[in-house]
């Protein structure tokens, strides 16, 4: 029992990739939410004006910098980069969300054995939903590749 159980049940999407790590939990969800390279940046304004363009209320393009593993916060309120930390064990997991008007979304971080397990858990919220996130889905599998290799990357 990891603490994800309430956000996998009834879920419209879950993804989970794999990545070996020495890293701590720390030091990888510091690596995930800090990575922000220009292209990605490049894509929430893309993202963003797509969301105007179908009338939906979301959040603007996120300002986001490194993160330093002494600053991840895992009690629920805390903020890591735009998203909200739903749950979380500094030894375990960490559930993050971030809520729009036509779906929320959670970025999980589960500490492996030998590394960690990254989640994308999905719930549309009307029928926007479903239609603005198949067109993000493609973008967001690089995105999420790129943060798997920036949470195992050893820290600076």
């Amino acid at each position: 029992m990891t603490g994800l159980e309430p956000y996998l049940d009834g879920a419209d999407y879950v993804e989970f990739k794999e990545t070996d790590s020495e890293n701590s939990l720390r030091e990888f969800v510091a690596g995930v939410f800090g990575w922000s390279p220009p292209w990605v940046k490049a894509l929430f304004g893309v993202r963003y004006l797509l969301a105007k363009a179908l009338r939906l209320e979301t959040a603007s393009v996120p300002r986001t910098g490194r993160l330093r593993p002494e600053d991840v916060g895992f009690a629920p309120g805390d903020r890591v980069a735009f998203f909200t930390v739903r749950a979380g064990d500094p030894e375990r997991y960490l559930v993050a969300g971030v809520d729009d008007s036509h779906l929320t979304g959670y970025l999980t971080v589960e500490a492996l054995p030998r590394g960690f397990r990254l989640g994308t858990v999905v719930r549309f919220h009307n029928r926007v939903g479903p239609v603005y996130f198949a067109l993000i889905k493609p973008f967001h599998h690089l995105v999420i590749r790129g943060m798997l290799k920036a949470g195992a990357a050893r820290p600076a």
